[in-house]
C-alpha cells in the first residue's frame, strides 16, 4: 500500500503524512525542505532560481517513489505527480524560460516512462489536503520560516493565491490513482480528536478500494 498526500504549503500535509504512517506502521518520505540549499535562494530571487528549484525538487521526488513503489507500504509527503504544477507556475511567472520548460517536461516524461517499468505502478491512494486561503496564510506564519514570509511581499503573497488556486483544478484532473480530500480546517490536527475522525476517513476510503 503507497499512498501520497498533496496539498498546498502550510496546509498540514506534511503532520498529516506523519499521522497516516504511524497509524498505518509504516515509512514516511518527507518533503525535502530543511535541508533544500535552493529553496531560500529562490524565495529571494525567483527567476534566478527557478529552474534550478525544479530540477532539484524532480529529482529528489523521483527517488521518493523509486524507493516507495519498490517497497511494500510508504506514505509520501508530497511526490513527483504534482512537481510540474510548480513548474507550469514558475513557467507562467517568468521564472522558467520556454527552453528550461521543455527540458523540465522532456525529463520528467522520461521519469515516468521508468516508473511504469516497475512491478507497481502507481500509488494506492491520493490523500488531497485542503484549507481556505486565510487558513494557509495564518499557518505559513506561524510556523516561523523566514524565507517563506509575505508580509512585505506582495508578489509571494500573490503567489500562494495562484498555487491555491491551481491545486483545486490539478486535484480534480487528477487520474493516477483512486483519491479523495481531507479538509483540514475543519478537522485541524491540533485539536483533540480530529486526528482520529481523518484516519478513520481514510480508513474508510481504503476498504472500498480494496
Amino acid at each position: 500500500m503507497v499512498i501520497i498526500t498533496a496539498g498546498m504549503i502550510g496546509v498540514g500535509k506534511t503532520t498529516l503524512t506523519g499521522k497516516i504512517a504511524e497509524h498505518m506502521g509504516t515509512k514516511a518520505f518527507f518533503e525535502p525542505v530543511g535541508d533544500n540549499p535552493v529553496l531560500p535562494l529562490y524565495y529571494k530571487d525567483p527567476q534566478n532560481y527557478g529552474f534550478l528549484l525544479q530540477i532539484y525538487f524532480l529529482n529528489k521526488r523521483f527517488a521518493m517513489i523509486k524507493q516507495a513503489l519498490s517497497d511494500d507500504n510508504n506514505v509520501l509527503d508530497r511526490s513527483i505527480y504534482e512537481d510540474a504544477l510548480f513548474t507550469r507556475e514558475n513557467h507562467a511567472e517568468g521564472n522558467i524560460s520556454d527552453t528550461e520548460l521543455g527540458v523540465y517536461l522532456n525529463l520528467l516524461d522520461n521519469m515516468m516512462n521508468e516508473l511504469k517499468q516497475m512491478p507497481k505502478k502507481a500509488p494506492d491512494l491520493l490523500v488531497y489536503a485542503e484549507t481556505d486561503f486565510d487558513t494557509i496564510l495564518y499557518r505559513i506564519k506561524k510556523r516561523g520560516r523566514d524565507y517563506e514570509q509575505f508580509d512585505h511581499n506582495k508578489t509571494l503573497r500573490e503567489y500562494y493565491y495562484k498555487m491555491w488556486s491551481a491545486y483545486k483544478k490539478w486535484y480534480e484532473d487528477f487520474d493516477v490513482s483512486p483519491k479523495m480530500k481531507i479538509d483540514l480546517q475543519k478537522y485541524d490536527l491540533e485539536k483533540p480528536g480530529n486526528i482520529d475522525i481523518v484516519l478513520g476517513q481514510i480508513d474508510d476510503r481504503l476498504k472500498e478500494i480494496r
